[in-house]
């Protein structure tokens, strides 16, 4: 099978099982040096849900010694008073004004850098409740891994050691959104055009159809 770049470049794309997938990644996470902290970004939009990769991925990266947790974005959000401050259904305000990134660099992040803690915070605002998370810090052991799962999570200066993009083709992701979030796909448009995450993740996954994904390429590997 053959995809091609926004150049026309012709790029090879390798049919996986979703069980596949689960255990490539987990390889290539538990083949990182191994007294070191790992920060991971499972980046994608709901349909390709990076939540659900980011559950399916702990259990098999501990099984290849490495203690794991998930960091939700959706728990990094700004206060509604912040990130509506432009109205409920702005795609801008989406893009820009909702991802908590600093607050993420800080709690998450920095603390899995290599003269860190290994001291993070899992969750920092309850975006229903609009009020802070009662969730307590968590200290991973040397070797641990943070799964950052999450929407427009590229091109922010976030400091991630390994970044895996879950794409959607434009005509996918219209199909598989919410009605409830058709308003995001301007920002999405915009974050492929500004950011290109398929150039700019180490892994890029093409989730057109969830039970047939396709790695598109792994530099990491």
């Amino acid at each position: 099978m053959i995809d091609r770049t926004k150049d026309g470049t012709k790029v090879p794309v390798r049919p996986i099982t979703t069980d596949g997938l689960v255990d490539e990644l987990a390889d290539t996470i538990g083949g990182a040096a191994p007294e070191s902290w790992l920060r991971v970004a499972l980046d994608g939009a709901p349909p390709a849900r990076p939540d659900e990769l980011a559950g399916s991925l702990v259990d098999p990266v501990r099984l290849r010694g490495r203690q794991a947790i998930i960091v939700r974005a959706t728990d990094y959000l700004r206060p509604a008073s912040l990130r509506l401050e432009r109205g409920r259904t702005d795609p801008d305000a989406y893009y820009d004004d909702w991802l908590d990134a600093g607050a993420l660099a800080r709690e998450v992040l920095l603390p899995m850098a290599p003269d860190g803690t290994g001291r993070v915070l899992p969750a920092r605002w309850d975006a229903t409740a609009d009020r802070a998370s009662r969730a307590g810090y968590v200290t991973l052991p040397a070797g641990g891994v943070v799964l950052v799962a999450g929407a427009l999570l590229l091109g922010r200066g976030l400091d991630f050691d390994l970044t895996v993009h879950l794409t959607l083709s434009p005509a996918a992701l219209a199909r598989q959104i919410g009605d409830d979030d058709r308003w995001t796909l301007p920002a999405y448009a915009r974050y492929a055009d500004e950011v290109d995450p398929e150039l700019a993740a180490d892994v890029v996954v093409r989730m057109d159809h969830r039970d047939r994904p396709a790695v598109l390429h792994n530099r990491a590997r």
